[in-house]
């Protein structure tokens, strides 16, 4: 009974009004930081870090944690409303989130997207309170062999999302992963593929891509089909809220999967709420009845990334706070606070910062319900926005994208790198090349050559390291059989017996 006893604890001291007042500020600079392309939850977090410096570390960990769930909240925002992922691990929330909203179902898509996003973080919350020592510590048992099997099973997921030609999924693939090679070596440290260009020796910027590719492609679709003026109606009552959520115990499966893999994920050291995100989206299409109507307008498709986005930042919080070690770029920043604050993470934390820890996780559990109603109330307001004449709206993304791109690196080349991209994005889309895999294999591609060159090296250059650890070896086997999935789903196809015609019936 212990922990319900210092759980109990833990909520008096997040309900605090001085904390409790900490963590409305945070998740609505959160929310704000999320909406806004180019800035996310980790620079937020960073930026707000030196406002933490005079304030106790209970108060200053629940400020910068709730930036951080306000970041997922909003994150969403731009995803469904405007192509735009405000935040990596929303980019998945565009393939059927942004669709919904052409369709007039912008509140649905974001009532679905901020409650989903409640339930994985509920129940990730619950799993961080009762199960964080040994969580963490089956957490270490994972080394690079087993980080790159998991990362190759994220790409595996998404073999499905190249829809009938695989070729041209093969190819988006490849070059995503070739431009996540631009910039330093993830091994050795020197530069590669900058083509004698200082700007590029830092790498090209997920979020400048992104921008482009979703938001400046979606934009020159759209002008090229003619000018609306007339914007998109959006409209959107508490009746129309209600009826999202009876709609969630038909995906019931989908939120537990989501959960327990995005927690998973983030409890993993190095990994965090993007490939949780995808490899949620992914899984969620592979089991679906109706996979093919993933990308346009399923409900289903936001819940997932959603659920799994939000699990996973909760998840990576628990090896920060047990074993120092941080589960994501997020919580590496909060890593850095702890010892500006003078704390020490570690199991001695529980006993020593009895107040910090568990004022911390209070916290998280009013912050995602304070947060949830936050948003939920003003859906109405950013479904209206989606009314704006689009040739208002227009410039005003186009701003806004400049604005998010050129503030990732202050440098004029990202402003280049943004308008090409979303002239391929133009591109790629009348051809029908699909953008998932190009942006799936862009923003895990450091991570996956990291994880693999690292693992080599361990194993003395051979290959066979990924098979001889046992939990490497069983995400190696489910890599291997997701990516082959689509090629036995069509033989299984073409070998099962097709049903007789019924004969037709004369009527006399």
């Amino acid at each position: 009974m212990s922990v319900f006893s210092d759980l109990f604890y833990g909520l008096s001291v997040a309900a605090a009004p001085q904390n409790l007042l900490v963590a409305v500020v945070g998740l609505v600079l959160g929310t704000i930081i999320g909406v806004l392309p180019g800035l996310g939850g980790t620079n937020g977090v960073a930026l707000l870090l030196p406002l933490t410096f005079k304030l106790s570390p209970t108060a200053a960990i629940i400020l910068l944690s709730s930036v951080y769930w306000g970041a997922i909240f909003g994150g969403a925002i731009t995803s469904i409303l405007f192509n735009i992922p405000g935040e990596p691990w929303s980019v998945a929330t565009t393939f059927d989130g942004h669709p919904l909203a052409k369709q007039g179902k912008a509140g649905i898509a974001l009532t679905a997207a901020f409650t989903s996003s409640f339930i994985g973080a509920l129940v990730a919350i619950i799993l961080f309170t009762f199960f964080a020592p040994p969580l963490a510590e089956l957490a270490l048992k994972f080394g690079p062999p087993e980080n790159f099997a998991v990362l190759l099973m994220a790409f595996a997921t998404f073999t499905g999302l190249g829809g009938a030609n695989p070729w041209k999924t093969l190819f988006m693939t490849f070059l995503g992963l070739l431009l996540s090679t631009v910039g330093f070596d993830v091994v050795s440290g020197m530069p590669r593929m900058h083509f004698g260009l200082t700007s590029l020796q830092s790498g090209i910027s997920f979020v400048v891509i992104a921008i482009g590719l979703f938001g400046l492609g979606e934009i020159f679709l759209t002008v090229e089909e003619g000018l609306r003026i007339e914007g998109v109606e959006a409209r959107l009552s508490f009746r129309d809220i209600w009826e999202t959520w009876k709609m969630f115990p038909r995906y019931i499966w989908t939120i537990v999967r989501g959960t327990i893999l995005g927690f998973w994920i983030g409890v993993l050291p190095g990994t965090g709420a993007t490939p949780a995100s995808f490899m949620s989206y992914g899984l969620a299409k592979q089991f679906s009845r109706h996979p093919e109507r993933f990308g346009k307008g399923e409900v289903e498709g936001v819940v997932a990334p959603e659920t799994a986005a939000h699990a996973a930042g909760i998840g990576a919080l628990l090896p920060m706070v047990t074993l120092g070690i941080p589960g994501s770029p997020t919580a590496a920043v909060m890593l850095a606070g702890f010892f500006i604050w003078g704390l020490n993470p570690g199991p001695l934390l529980f006993k020593e910062q009895r107040e910090f820890v568990w004022g911390l996780i209070g916290s998280m559990y009013l912050a995602n319900v304070i947060g949830v109603i936050l948003v939920l109330t003003l859906v109405p307001v950013f479904a209206s926005i989606n009314r704006i004449p689009f040739g208002i709206l227009a410039p005003l993304i186009v701003i806004l994208s400049s604005i998010g791109a050129y503030a990732v690196n202050n440098q004029v080349l990202d402003l280049w790198i943004m308008l090409g991209s979303g002239v391929a994005g133009y591109v790629f889309k009348k051809l029908g090349y699909p953008l998932a895999p190009l942006v799936v294999a862009l923003v895990l591609g450091d991570m996956t050559e990291q994880a693999m060159r690292q693992a080599l090296i361990m194993g003395h250059g051979s290959p066979a390291i990924f098979f001889t650890r046992p939990i490497s070896a069983v995400f190696m086997a489910a890599s291997l059989f997701l990516f082959l999935l689509p090629l036995i789903r069509m033989v299984w196809i073409k070998l099962r017996p097709k049903q007789p015609e019924a004969e037709p019936v004369e009527v006399v």
